[in-house]
């Protein structure tokens, strides 16, 4: 029994040693310390850009008109088709003119009145005058003459007056397109009695846009316009210091920038409650592909070519209000970088303005294992675009 105990003993000493966890000095197993975890790291790329700033917005018509009638009377003919697409003077609307039609002739017999009136006072003044040389009419009889002259001529005037007013109603009864664009349906049928006037509260019997040019209006943000206005002034911007820099848009489903405009427009004022400020951008639109009200984006330049630092955006972390990169010093230690991010390019990086250096080596994978301050066991890396995923 005895020789059974140790050699029991025995056996399980030789295996407590053989598996390397003998502590000579405590005489209990004790656990390594845990390799650093590995991490992906890539310095970053530099390539030679001009930085663009997007921003969403939407299409405008330069040019918006509410067709109103500005005299009344019952609608006879419509002379366009909805949505058609019409130009300046075109015919589109007529109302019944048979009423000012008839104000007109009444006006032109009330003229020709006038004028026998000032015909007949003229004949009378120059007998009476002749008389009055000889001293055979009194003076109050010529002073009557002038008198009935001025009179017949005061109301020749006001006959002109009227056939003007009678002229602009008649020409008021046929409506016409004030400027090239689409049109809208019409809102008032034939045979329907059109109340006219010269204010904006007459109902729009349709509407007409223009669509060549056409306008592009988003917001900028104040930090995004005090950058813009700084790097104008600091001479970063040759193109922007120009009156209408070049500009770029894109609907909604292009990848492209197809369209090529210019800025021509910045509000005078802030907007207090949102902290924007507006902006417009012309675009020409000679096929009238851009229908005014479709939402796009647009980028306009931030800088001139230069050279930039690129890095995959999923390698910026947030911290409250920060923006952190995470590297990898000599010794393995991670350390952050507060970076100040610009807008992504074409292929998918992420422009660094500042806090990056081109030699740093920046964790590109792995970022959940690395700790601020805490030791990784980098292994290099490259960054890819997007294209080349």
């Amino acid at each position: 029994m005895i020789a059974n105990s140790a050699t029991v003993l025995l056996r399980l000493a030789v295996l407590f040693l053989a598996g390397g966890y003998w502590c000579p000095t405590r005489g209990v197993a004790a656990d390594p310390p845990p390799a650093p975890p590995t991490v992906t790291v890539s310095q970053p790329v530099q390539r030679e850009l001009v930085e663009w700033d997007e921003y969403t917005g939407q299409f405008s018509a330069k040019e918006y008109v509410e067709i109103r009638a500005r005299v009344s009377g019952y609608l006879t003919e419509i002379h366009f088709e909805d949505g058609q697409l019409v130009k300046e003077g075109d015919l589109l609307f007529v109302i019944d003119p048979r009423p000012y039609e008839a104000t007109l002739a009444a006006a032109r017999a009330q003229l020709a009145q006038g004028e026998a009136q000032v015909e007949l006072a003229t004949r009378q003044l120059e007998r009476t005058a002749e008389l009055r040389k000889k001293d055979f009419e009194p003076a109050s009889t010529y002073d009557q003459r002038v008198s009935d002259l001025k009179v017949a001529s005061a109301a020749v005037e006001s006959a002109k007056a009227a056939i003007r007013s009678a002229e602009l109603n008649v020409g008021f009864s046929r409506i016409t397109a004030p400027l090239t664009g689409r049109i809208s349906n019409h809102q008032v049928s034939i045979g329907n009695l059109v109340s006219g006037s010269d204010s904006a509260t007459a109902p729009a019997m349709t509407t007409i846009v223009s669509l060549d040019p056409i306008y592009f209006y988003f917001d900028m943000s104040e930090g995004d316009y005090l950058t813009y206005q700084r790097a104008t002034a600091a001479g970063m911007l040759n193109e922007a210091r120009e009156t209408t820099p070049p500009v770029y848009a894109r609907l909604t489903d292009e990848t492209e920038w197809p369209w090529k405009g210019q800025l021509n427009f910045l509000d005078n004022q802030m907007d207090r409650g949102a902290g924007t400020i507006r902006a417009r951008a012309t675009f020409p639109n000679p096929g009238y592909f851009v229908t005014p009200g479709q939402f796009g984006r647009i980028r306009i330049p931030a800088s001139q070519q230069h050279v930039c630092i690129l890095i995959p955006d999923g390698a910026v972390v947030t911290d409250q209000s920060r923006k952190l990169v995470m590297t990898v010093k000599e010794d393995g230690t991670v350390e952050p970088k507060v970076v100040r991010p610009g807008p992504m390019t074409e292929d998918g990086l992420r422009i660094i303005r500042s806090g990056l250096e081109a030699s740093d080596r920046v964790i590109i994978n792995g970022l959940v294992r690395a700790r601020p301050g805490a030791k990784v066991s980098p292994q290099p890396g490259k960054i890819e675009t997007a294209a080349q995923h």
